[in-house]
């Protein structure tokens, strides 16, 4: 790969990735996941004299949000696809210093699926590289940075081939160099979308439409807000520039209610909505397209949190985030959290929340600044949560044979014929009798949607494992983290 200024030749060399039981004795801080807000957070601990260890699923540091491609693509400038890569880039650089010093130990490719006390520290277990050893760490405290993934709403014609989610079709660029499609129409809810067709019209696809379901004038009724947060909305300028110098239509209030095709989608129906997400009559209209990149903004990733019994709360989008205090402590002595886990906000808010989490857990003061900057950065969050919160009429476009539960092939149907004839009172009564959520994906994907379609506001899940693990490392484990 051909570096330049911002970019590391080498990739950070790993401490002991190969060994079972990860890093000697325990650790001051152990920070799970390495995004925005987990890098931040390392490289301030370590900066304040914390032993920290860096543990995260990816292969490198960034998360899902600063990807690269892998060196044999040959890719000139990563940095490029991104914004705000200087703010990474000064951190990798860091946590390399950090990492060469001794005062970080960097494990990549470490999914951790549980986190235990011990006495008065924490076990960490993890399923480990490549080949899924088992790997453990011992720390005094624990920071999730576990970020979140895509919300989606299911349609007629999701699982065609060619459909792919928002983020999923930003993270085959910047990490694969590569479109879904070439022309792609880009659908859903939420600042993501600008982001997604303003990269994928720059890498030469056609993006013929943006459908919004929620309109840009409900940002309008928190002014105060936006004029506190130039950034945002010079960001919000450049992404509309963006779709101007590529001729893309922004369709507001409008959704992707049907997607059609044979081998692969060959074309979109796109309406018109009302207020509460639900199509209008006689205002569907077909666009041709060979792909779809479809997303409702983020769901936070809390499964290590909620198994934790870490309080949660609803958000401004209607997902469940965590409770945290000005510390970002949750609500378990010994656990902080910092970035999407505490409801979705972006890089520039991650960044600020992990350093908040870091000193904290060091023990010393927040600088009031920084604490303005979260505070601000937080508030418009709130805005643009409440201004894309999906609505309740999106349930209007699902035909009874559609497709809820990709994983176990369960449809709106039946979904409905328990919520509505069997008596489920709520979402998990409608998986017992329908296995919607039972599948590999464990929910993630179904769980919103299922959770609309019997009623119910998303609830947190506590599950024991947060991804597959294999049974051989749940029969190694001591009686007491059985």
């Amino acid at each position: 790969m051909q570096t330049s200024a911002s970019e590391p030749a080498d990739p950070i060399d790993p401490v002991n990735p190969g060994h079972p039981g990860g890093p000697t004795g325990p650790t001051d801080l152990a920070v799970i996941g390495a995004g925005p807000a987990g890098l931040a957070a390392a490289v301030t601990a370590a900066g304040h004299g914390l032993r920290v260890t860096l543990l995260d699923a990816g292969e490198q540091p960034g998360g899902q949000f600063y990807r690269r491609p892998a060196p044999g693509l040959g890719a000139a400038r990563p940095e490029a696809l991104h914004h705000g890569w200087a703010a990474f880039a000064a951190r990798e650089a860091a946590l390399r210093a950090h990492a060469a010093a001794g005062r970080i130990t960097y494990l990549p490719l470490h999914h951790v699926w549980t986190v235990v006390p011990d006495g008065d520290h924490w076990t960490l277990h993890a399923v480990a590289g490549p080949d899924e050893h088992a790997a453990t760490v011992r720390a005094a405290r624990v920071l999730l940075a576990t970020g979140a993934y895509e919300r989606q709403l299911p349609f007629p014609g999701w699982t065609l081939p060619g459909v792919v989610g928002a983020g999923g079709a930003q993270a085959m660029l910047k990490g694969g160099l590569v479109l879904p499609g070439r022309r792609i129409v880009v659908a859903g809810s939420g600042p993501l979308l600008l982001a997604v067709a303003g990269s994928l019209a720059a890498a030469g696809a056609t993006v013929p439409a943006v459908v919004e379901a929620s309109a840009y004038t409900a940002y309008a009724r928190s002014a105060t807000t936006l004029l506190r947060n130039p950034g945002k909305l010079a960001e919000g300028a450049l992404h509309g520039g963006a779709l101007l110098k590529g001729a893309v239509r922004l369709l507001t209030r409008s959704a992707v209610v049907e997607a059609h095709g044979t081998d692969r989608v060959e074309a979109v129906t796109v309406a018109r909505l009302d207020r509460d997400w639900r199509p209008l009559p006689g205002t569907a209209r077909r666009i041709p397209c060979d792909a779809l990149a479809v997303g409702h903004g983020l769901v936070p990733q809390l499964e290590l949190a909620t198994g934790l019994g870490c309080a949660t709360l609803h958000g401004p989008d209607g997902a469940v985030a965590l409770d945290l205090d000005a510390g970002q402590r949750t609500s378990v002595p010994g656990i902080w959290a910092a970035g999407e886990t505490g409801g979705i906000g972006g890089a520039e808010l991650a960044l600020a929340e992990g350093e908040i989490a870091a000193l904290t857990a060091a023990g010393k003061p927040v600088p009031a600044a920084l604490a303005r900057c979260r505070a601000r950065l937080r508030a418009f969050a709130g805005v643009m949560g409440a201004a894309h919160r999906p609505g309740p009429g999106w349930t209007g476009w699902l035909r009874e044979d559609s497709v809820v539960c990709r994983c176990e092939e369960v449809p709106a149907g039946r979904i409905r014929e328990a919520a509505e004839d069997l008596g489920a009172r709520d979402a998990r009564t409608v998986k017992l009798l329908t296995r919607a959520g039972m599948g590999w994906c464990q929910g993630r994907m179904c769980g919103p949607a299922v959770a609309a379609l019997c009623g119910e506001r998303p609830a947190p899940d506590r599950r024991p494992l947060s991804c597959p693990v294999p049974l051989r490392h749940l029969a190694e484990l001591p009686p007491a983290d059985r």
